[in-house]
């Protein structure tokens, strides 16, 4: 394992979950959240966003995989497993410990 780079795909992990995360994204990435009225210019339809924001997100960790790995193949894997893993957390099917879990997983396998 290159522990090197596990190191540095965890703390990527923990920046673009957090600092790069912002509270928007966090509360829109979930279908199941209802739109902020607030938000939506007068006059548009408001539209339900969280296919966008979890795309987005789970695009961010995969850029993040690609800038320690420089692998583009690792990327997508992480793009995808990050999408699915935040979706089923957002459906209830896991809690965020188990959510965090399987993430840290992964970066286990691309260190691997």
């Amino acid at each position: 394992m290159n522990l090197p780079s596990l190191f540095l795909l965890v703390i990527g992990h923990c920046v673009a979950d957090t600092a790069l995360q912002s509270a928007a994204m966090a509360r829109g990435k979930s279908r199941h959240n209802p739109i902020d009225m607030g938000r939506v210019p007068k006059g548009q339809k408001p539209l339900n966003l969280w296919l966008h924001w979890l795309t987005h997100h789970a695009l961010i960790h995969g850029g993040m995989v690609y800038l320690v790995t420089s692998r583009v193949d690792l990327a997508l894997a992480e793009t995808v497993l990050h999408w699915t893993i935040d979706f089923f957390k957002c459906e209830n099917k896991f809690n965020p410990h188990v959510d965090q879990l399987l993430h840290i997983a992964c970066k286990v396998v691309y260190a691997l």
